[in-house]
């Protein structure tokens, strides 16, 4: 990857941790999609992609942040009941459509259903996260999906706590920073 920035994988959803590849606010922002090699790096790290791709397609970096900015979009208004339209993810999902197969399998002595890549085109390396995405706003509990509460943090997250009661998108960061400072706080006060 040609960032120092690493990716953050803590949002318990592909699709959140792709959204969570822009962090940070304001002059702390982070980008780690800064070109096509980054994009096809944390596909590879997620486990979308297993393929070596070089060079990756030249598209790729845009599409990525485009479909990146739609997906936000999406889940914010799919939170606040608001209709939007997915142009970017539907055209991920048709044009990175993977092709489906049926082979015989003699080890097994049965047939099998094997999916493969299409091609390795921007849409075909983009289908694992737009699908991703379309399961968390059609299968999941959308009041799950929640942004980190630390004041300074962008982070999304899929709550898939016991109690649905996680506040930070991490504890070994937001966490920690967030109790330091009430603990400060409240000595403070003393």
């Amino acid at each position: 990857m040609s960032s120092d920035i690493a990716p953050l994988f803590i949002a318990g959803n592909l699709a959140l941790d792709f959204i969570n590849t822009l962090f940070g606010a304001g002059a702390d922002q982070r980008e780690c999609l800064e070109d096509g090699d980054s994009v096809v790096a944390w596909l590879r790290q997620s486990g979308a992609l297993a393929e070596e791709v070089k060079p990756p397609p030249a598209e790729l970096l845009p599409l990525a942040r485009a479909l990146r900015e739609e997906m936000k979009r999406l889940v914010n208004a799919a939170k606040e009941g608001q209709a939007a339209e997915p142009v970017l993810v539907n055209q991920v999902l048709e044009r990175g459509h993977p092709v489906e197969r049926m082979e015989w399998r003699a080890a097994e002595a049965a047939f099998t259903r094997t999916e493969k890549r299409r091609d390795l085109s921007a849409e075909g390396l983009l289908q694992p996260v737009a699908r991703a995405f379309v399961e968390l706003l059609t299968d999941e509990n959308l009041q799950l999906v929640k942004e980190c509460e630390a004041c300074d943090c962008v982070l999304m997250f899929h709550d898939q706590t016991k109690s649905h009661r996680r506040r930070w998108c991490s504890m070994a960061s937001c966490g920690n920073r967030a109790k330091a400072l009430l603990y400060r706080e409240r000595r403070k006060a003393k």
